[in-house]
């Protein structure tokens, strides 16, 4: 079974970089025809699909945070990583990562992230 796990700082200062990795065991992020992607969930809001690295290394983003947002992987680890720039505290959320884009068959626990000072 296909298992993910995020990790990163709970806490980030606006203007800095969130950084958040996803580990995945159970399968390989290089199989073909799947996507991995991240994805957030802020305060008394709806899920927001953020974008995703596909099984050949391409990347996708959504519009309105591709300006901001980076999602590169390491193979050998059998991990993907998600970084946004220029952070403010409307970018706290729960951060999630899955397995598929705008569907998800497998997800992680989720990763509570909050911008402050």
């Amino acid at each position: 079974q296909v298992q993910l796990r995020e990790s990163g700082p709970g806490l980030v200062k606006p203007a800095q970089t969130l950084s958040l990795n996803c580990t995945v065991s159970g399968g390989s992020i290089t199989t073909d025809y799947y996507y991995w992607s991240w994805i957030r969930r802020p305060p008394g809001k709806e899920l927001e699909w953020i974008g995703y690295i596909g099984y050949r290394g391409n990347t996708h983003y959504s519009p309105s945070l591709k300006s901001r947002t980076s999602i590169s992987r390491d193979t050998s680890k059998n991990q993907f990583t998600l970084q946004l720039s220029s952070v403010t505290p409307e970018d706290t959320a729960v951060y999630y990562c899955a397995r598929g884009w705008t569907t998800a068959d497998y997800w992680g626990q989720g990763t509570q992230v909050t911008v402050s000072s």
